[in-house]
């Protein structure tokens, strides 16, 4: 197979990263060139515009906007709800660009995966109300699935909205909010009809974060990292027209949102270049003198093992996009980019840790000895969430192994 663009899609790609280069805000240029911190990708725009200083909230709305100019701010939306329509390969190039280039993605899970299930199964008024705001950031998305004994399982949440009158009174927990500080609305799964089996009495409902009675505490990792939250609701009000798609089929709408969760296609360019830092810097003197290791036989395989896989995680994703470009819906496909991808992540790490032995427990990034700013060690730590984040490991073996390879239910 030709994995080379064609005469349009070449097009294309430079169109876009002719403006990368000419719009890209200063702030993020800056980033990308280690200006905050070496080897810096993809910037976080939803924590800049909400929780950013005054310079990060500038640059995330001014490159917000600059991509709405074009509808690249959503480029899968149709056009008639701002978004530029491209097909599925115009967005994997898209998308590409951003990570190459080191621009952030804007819209956060708002644009890339409730967007998309809203116009599936929202109502027109839904639609007219919450797709405009998502884009321009006026309204920022956080995720309300997982609970203390529903994760894994997700099924099984118990977090209660009983309907009375017009609206919905939700009472429960949920857990693992990743984006829960840094968003302005919630998109939450919620049980409306306990006695039913528990695929079937489950609700898709918007909520906004400061409605009364809704409260968001900090979930701290081991690595002193503020990336998710736990949330509790105690009598709190919904209106039934904030429910998407109809009472108790909300599981279903949920799982077309868990496609789009999944589908990943720009990891296999961010640990690509992850790596070629890692390998630029072994070969300047300072990296020499960090990494003891690294003219050993073993510590050149590992990175060289790595960066075989960066182009394997490759392969998953043009096979992912090919599927979507031709109108079908990856499933497993997506699960086995998953699985892959989240490990790959976890083992780049783990070999920048090798690479640069003892010097790896230097853990402040402004340490004047810590390698590449303790990236690999700060890291190491953080991507342990890797293998559980978005569907554990072991449901995604689950799903490739009933519907991939069509092996029967333990």
């Amino acid at each position: 197979m030709d994995w080379a663009d064609t005469e349009e899609q070449a097009a294309f790609r430079r169109e876009v990263s002719d403006f990368i280069e000419e719009r890209l805000p200063e702030l993020y240029r800056l980033r990308r060139s280690g200006g905050k911190g070496p080897g810096v990708h993809n910037s976080d725009w939803q924590f800049d515009l909400m929780l950013g200083e005054r310079d990060a909230q500038e640059a995330a709305r001014e490159w917000a906007e600059a991509l709405a100019e074009h509808g690249w701010s959503a480029p899968h939306w149709p056009p008639e709800y701002g978004g530029a329509g491209l097909t599925a390969m115009e967005q994997f190039i898209f998308k590409q660009q951003l990570a190459r280039q080191g621009a952030p993605v804007v819209g956060g899970p708002g644009a890339a995966m409730l967007g998309p299930t809203l116009i599936h199964h929202g109502t027109e008024e839904q639609r007219r109300e919450f797709l405009p705001k998502t884009l321009s950031g006026e309204i920022t998305w956080a995720q309300g699935y997982s609970e203390p004994g529903a994760g894994s399982d997700l099924a099984s949440l118990q977090t209660r909205a009983v309907r009375d009158g017009d609206d919905y009174v939700i009472n429960g927990q949920k857990i693992w909010t990743s984006m829960g500080h840094k968003a302005s609305w919630f998109f939450m799964l919620v049980r409306t009809d306990p006695d039913a089996p528990k695929h079937r009495g489950i609700s898709f409902l918007l909520l906004r974060k400061d409605t009364p009675g809704v409260e968001v505490r900090p979930l701290i990792s081991g690595g002193w990292e503020h990336a998710t939250n736990e949330s509790f609701y105690e009598n709190v009000r919904v209106p039934v027209t904030q429910r998407i798609g109809e009472e108790n089929r909300g599981w279903y709408v949920a799982m077309t949102l868990l496609d789009y969760e999944r589908s990943n296609i720009t990891g296999a360019v961010d640990h690509r270049k992850d790596l070629d830092e890692l390998i630029a810097y072994l070969n300047t003197d300072e990296g020499r003198r960090r990494s003891r290791t690294s003219e050993l036989d073993s510590t050149r395989e590992h990175v060289t093992n790595r960066y075989i896989e960066t182009e394997v995680l490759a392969q998953f994703a043009m096979r992912i996009i090919s599927m979507q470009h031709s109108g079908q819906i990856p499933n497993y496909e997506a699960s086995m980019s998953k699985v892959f991808g989240g490990t790959l992540y976890q083992q780049v790490q783990q070999t920048g840790m090798k690479v640069f032995g003892l010097y790896s427990q230097l853990w402040e990034p402004a340490e004047e000895h810590a390698p590449l700013a303790a990236r690999y060690t700060q890291r190491s730590v953080h991507t342990i969430s890797a293998s559980i984040a978005g569907g554990t490991h072991e449901i995604q073996r689950n799903i490739i192994a009933s519907r991939g390879l069509g092996l029967p239910r333990g």
